[in-house]
């Protein structure tokens, strides 16, 4: 007797199916990598409902018209015209409120002295908020006779700055409290550098890594006393030692970075944020506790802020460090350093008090 066959269990050629085995890759976009901090569209939507309270809004400008008139004096030191000038992240123009005001010269001995704008003939003052930029659109300021004001809404500052401008076309970019909400600030740089002339300058006042240190730190401390642990209610901010390498890797020259410290004194921490949120500055880190602070929370911070950096007179400070920033588009007829080797002055002797003396020292000084 024959085995029973096994053919007929077996699917005829004709009907079976081929499976066909796809892999795919995960791969990276070219470019450096983007590290995302800041939620763009929250700071946008802040701005907005900050501009929004008109009154309100004006009224807590305290702090940007103040940076804005200590970085627009740094211009007196410079004997040029512009006569095409960008304010980069211009919110409600403050900077031009400051370069038409008044006899701008802090020496005693200028009571008097033009204003700033004599040294501008067009400023184009960009944001990415509508509401906040035109807030003070008919104001006085806006009818000096020297400086015509031109406002721009961009799409976004950190990312339409070169799609929006031509190459070479600013004889002067200034910005004033707007980079520090910037995610990549070494691609903004070289956008501005683009958008510059040559032998051009570039100058920036932004938040540093210090500021607000008091209430960052009792914010802290609040949480973890009534949550057991900590959320960020304060933005991550760029160390002043990093700001130089950054304008350099940025393409530019001649670079000047310093440091200055604003202390508002406050009656109290909800005064302090809740003007900070009347300025659109809230916090828009990407990943924080959305909805508000619980009111346990900020009563502990309040008795903790108070106990840690209270002043004698009831109220509490709030620090602000200012990082001011000045470079310049490399240009062919930049001054330029001296050999090394050129020196024909000691710094040993220098030091030493001894004056004049022999050659050596390295090519330091700038041609003049």
């Amino acid at each position: 007797m024959k085995p029973p066959s096994l053919r007929p269990l077996i699917s005829p050629p004709s009907v079976r199916r081929r499976v066909q085995c796809i892999r795919s890759y995960a791969i990276q976009v070219p470019g450096a990598p983007t590290l995302q901090v800041f939620n763009r569209t929250t700071k946008y939507l802040q701005k907005e409902r900050a501009a929004s309270s008109t009154e309100e809004s004006r009224k807590v400008d305290y702090l940007k018209d103040e940076v804005a008139r200590r970085l627009c004096e740094r211009l007196l030191e410079i004997k040029r015209h512009f006569p095409t000038v960008l304010d980069l992240g211009a919110n409600s123009c403050n900077i031009a409120r400051a370069l038409v005001a008044p006899n701008p010269d802090p020496d005693p001995s200028k009571p008097t002295s033009p204003s700033l704008s004599t040294k501008i003939d067009h400023l184009i003052s960009a944001d990415s908020s509508p509401t906040l930029l035109h807030r003070d659109s008919t104001l006085p300021f806006n009818n000096d006779t020297n400086m015509q004001i031109t406002r721009t809404t961009l799409s976004d500052e950190e990312s339409s700055l070169t799609t929006t401008f031509s190459p070479n076309t600013f004889d002067m970019v200034i910005s004033s409290l707007s980079l520090h909400w910037i995610n990549n600030l070494p691609s903004l740089l070289s956008q501005i550098n683009n958008v510059l002339k040559p032998d051009a300058p570039f100058l920036a006042a932004m938040f540093g890594g210090d500021t607000l240190y008091e209430l960052r730190t009792s914010l802290q401390l609040a949480d973890q006393e009534r949550r057991g642990g900590v959320s960020p209610h304060v933005s991550p901010l760029a160390d002043v030692r990093d700001v130089g390498g950054l304008l350099q890797k940025a393409g530019f020259k001649m670079l000047t970075v310093d440091v200055d410290d604003i202390i508002v004194d406050y009656p109290s921490t909800f005064a302090l944020m809740t003007d900070l949120q009347a300025m659109g500055e809230s916090n828009a880190v990407l990943g924080r506790e959305m909805g508000a602070i619980g009111r346990d929370v900020l009563l502990a911070n309040e008795a903790i802020y108070r106990a840690l950096h209270g002043n004698e007179d009831g109220t509490v400070p709030g620090t602000f460090r200012m990082i001011y920033m000045i470079g310049w588009k490399e240009g062919a007829n930049q001054p330029q350093p001296l050999p090394r080797g050129s020196g024909q002055i000691n710094m040993k002797d220098i030091l030493e008090g001894g004056g004049g003396g022999g050659g050596g020292g390295g090519g330091g000084g700038g041609k003049t």
